[in-house]
């Protein structure tokens, strides 16, 4: 396994972070713990979860894992805020009163007096982002987490809520947890530069685009059975019907199968290889159903693609931005898009 920072910070974490999405739900709590012993065991240290998974379960079941193991002094723990915990009008948002409820409840179901990295689960258009920024400032001086980071922002929500920081003197937001996958690439647009410039680290999810990047799923056939998309074929941006007409995803799936079948790997181990090296990657979050799962995609811990199977990959994948403001004429060329490599 390698490392890097947690964005700016001095924190050191993982390439690779654990999602718990699954845990309580598409995992039970034996699997779940079976993940987490694997996942240490191969030297990952980034945990990373949020209230609203599975009503609070996956917090439960990670508290549990943390109570009896002697890792607990070396995981970095990560959580988020925002999505609604209840059914009064004050239980969701980023205001102060939810969030000091819903970081107490989260720090109550882990076991711990504080996380690591508390993050934004995503924007609030009602509260104001001063509001916001200053519990996460009182949060960090009170001991309860030690950095802040945001979840599901644009470009222009990122840069505000930096700008308002820097004026105000409060301690800077470490990372971003962006959805970004070789099937979801127009965060480069924005997004990604924004948060080189600020010096955010990216924790992509979805890092598989729910599955499509491990091969796993048909063209000509709807899915059945115990999947994601075999449950529900039209489940959110993985949509079996509308993802199955596109020919970028078709060209982005022959790509990452062949550079798999010529390495002797499995596809998903290409997809995160790819994805690792993006910009200001700091850690990519696995998501998996079953240790069978985590297993293959912790083999990728330490794969690295060459130039020649990176541009391959670009180029299948590339989303096609309109010519303006992005490129094409009218611009200027010196101002080339994102090709690849570390940040």
């Amino acid at each position: 396994m390698e490392y890097r920072t947690l964005g700016a910070s001095g924190a050191v974490v993982s390439t690779y972070a654990l999602g718990t999405m699954t845990f309580g739900n598409e995992t039970d709590e034996a699997g779940s713990h079976a993940q987490l012993d694997r996942y240490v065991e191969a030297g990952g240290n980034l945990i990373d979860t949020a209230d609203v998974y599975t009503a609070g379960t996956s917090e439960d079941i990670i508290g549990r894992w943390l109570a009896k193991s002697s890792a607990r002094d070396d995981v970095v723990l990560a959580t988020k805020g925002r999505f609604p915990t209840g059914d009064s009008p004050n239980d969701v948002g980023t205001s102060r009163r939810h969030l000091r409820r819903a970081l107490d409840a989260s720090l109550s179901r882990l076991g711990v007096d504080h996380v690591d990295l508390y993050q934004l689960h995503a924007w609030d258009p009602v509260t104001p982002l001063e509001e916001t920024l200053g519990f996460l400032e009182d949060a960090v001086r009170a001991g309860k987490i030690s950095y802040a980071g945001l979840s599901n922002f644009t470009g222009w929500q990122l840069q505000k809520a930096c700008d308002l920081i820097d004026r105000r003197g409060w301690s800077r937001l470490v990372t971003l947890q962006p959805q970004y996958n070789l099937l979801v690439r127009e965060i480069e647009w924005e997004i990604v530069p924004a948060a080189q410039d600020n010096g955010l680290g990216l924790l992509p999810w979805s890092p598989l685009g729910g599955g499509w990047l491990t091969g796993k799923y048909s063209f000509d056939e709807e899915p059945t059975g115990a999947t994601r998309l075999g449950e529900n074929p039209d489940r959110g941006v993985e949509s079996w019907h509308r993802r199955s007409r596109n020919q970028r995803v078709r060209d982005v799936v022959d790509a990452v199968r062949e550079i798999a079948e010529a390495r002797g790997i499995s596809m998903a181990q290409v997809a995160l290889a790819w994805l690792v090296d993006r910009p200001a990657i700091t850690s990519v979050i696995l998501g998996a159903r079953t240790l069978e799962q985590l297993d293959d995609n912790l083999a990728a811990a330490d794969l690295h693609l060459t130039e020649d199977e990176t541009a391959k990959l670009n180029e299948a994948s590339d989303p096609g931005a309109a010519d303006y403001p992005y490129g094409g004429p009218g611009t200027d060329q010196r101002d080339r898009p994102i090709t690849g490599g570390r940040a």
